[in-house]
């Protein structure tokens, strides 16, 4: 085997490229977290994240875990055994926190999604409508799963929630999709946001959150589940979280500081559009790979493709896992791999967090090569295809007029 040389382009769908600026920050000695340096960084980040999940009413609580531990926060705050809740069916990732609440004594109602669809949100509503007893407490949805690169709609979940003017709660999973593309907790009526540092938040693993409004804090009051680790009550006073069972994630803070510097200064709205035109340009590459048959991405319903990843299907006959391996070995670009039932069946190309055009571009011509490696039929020119995408209008790039 060649000896590497370069570095790894790392395209997993979390965790993602950590920028310099965010390493630098972290590289420092651990303090107090008690003292007023700490506490006046740590009150400052959770105010600020706030303008990424938009929102005036909510509050942050962070743990220092990944986003599973923040799924455990949701249910084990909410909740007591036996209470029922609803998790429309969005894949390996909804499959994972339903199995959190079964594991915390709660009865969980599915509902189905066709694979390759979105949710239904009318379906969302019959089940709700059927629920003369009010026996569902809260309904539980991904925005964005993370192994089929599927986006799910959640303001019109909610709105079919109002429809049937149901009281259960909105509980929302953001982890692949914050800061990768829009979120806005208040006009949408969540009352529980799932986060974690590992994704469009540009930080390493091992930091998550869950933002509560009222409505959740209240249910909170109430909640019989076992909890300690997670307790919000512990945690939180006046509205603010002002302190961690145990040690906070130090390091964390001081990146997260970083990491929302910089998303500020490129501008939350142009953050997104720069993960749409990676994202266009991803699957403009794909599907000129599939013409004729062949490739294809998960999505069925191209409004539905997420802007933080592509999950591309493999021919049958084929196995996406050795793709991923000559990619990785021979040409240095680490892809994601299927779960679950998908695995062998899709590769994941991650386009999220700090990533620019030349990035995703020298990481398609690698996928090319290892696809005509691996022996997985293809068009060739589909980084061409991509480039066609990222390229402006003659308009758009003229030079601006002077005043």
């Amino acid at each position: 085997m060649p000896v590497p040389r370069g570095f790894q382009f790392f395209m997993h769908p979390g965790p993602t490229n950590i920028p310099q600026r965010v390493l630098l920050a972290m590289a420092r000695p651990a303090v107090d977290f008690t003292a007023p340096e700490f506490v006046a960084s740590r009150d400052r980040s959770l105010e600020r994240m706030k303008g990424i999940l938009k929102t005036k009413s909510g509050f942050l609580v962070t743990y220092a875990a990944s986003g599973n531990g923040a799924w455990d926060a949701s249910i084990a705050n909410l909740f007591s055994p036996g209470d029922k809740v609803l998790v429309p069916t969005t894949g390996y990732f909804a499959d994972r926190w339903a199995t959190t609440a079964r594991q915390y004594g709660l009865e969980v109602e599915l509902v189905s999604t066709p694979e390759r669809h979105t949710v239904d949100p009318d379906a969302v509503a019959r089940h709700l409508a059927a629920d003369n007893k009010g026996a569902i407490k809260a309904v539980m949805l991904v925005q964005n799963e993370t192994a089929t690169g599927m986006r799910h709609p959640v303001a019109e979940v909610r709105a079919a929630m109002n429809h049937v003017a149901h009281p259960a709660l909105y509980l929302v999973d953001t982890i692949s999709s914050l800061a990768s593309y829009d979120f806005r907790m208040d006009e949408w009526g969540v009352d529980v946001v799932i986060g974690g540092s590992q994704k469009g938040l540009m930080l390493p693993p091992g930091m998550s959150f869950t933002a509560i409004n009222a409505r959740a804090w209240q249910a909170a009051q109430s909640a019989r589940n076992p909890r300690r680790y997670w307790d919000w009550k512990e945690l939180v006073e006046d509205g603010r979280q002002v302190r961690f069972c145990g040690t906070p994630p130090i390091a964390h803070f001081y990146g997260l500081e970083v990491s929302l510097d910089m998303i500020e200064e490129e501008g939350l709205e142009n953050v997104f559009a720069r993960h749409r035109r990676l994202a266009n340009a991803t699957r403009a590459c794909v599907r000129h790979w599939g013409q004729g048959g062949g490739l294809e991405i998960y999505s069925l319903e191209p409004e539905a493709a997420s802007d933080s990843l592509t999950a591309v299907i493999v021919p049958a006959g084929h196995d996406a896992d050795r793709v991923r391996e000559i990619a990785s070995n021979r040409y240095g670009v680490a892809l994601g791999r299927g779960l679950a039932a998908l695995q062998g069946r899709v590769f994941r190309i991650g386009h999220m967090g700090d990533l620019n055009e030349p990035m995703v571009l020298g990481a398609l011509a690698a996928i090319e090569l290892a696809l005509g490696d691996a022996g997985v039929p293809h068009a060739r020119g589909g980084v061409e295809a991509a480039m066609d995408s990222l390229r402006a209008p003659a308009t758009a790039r003229k030079a601006p007029v002077a005043a």
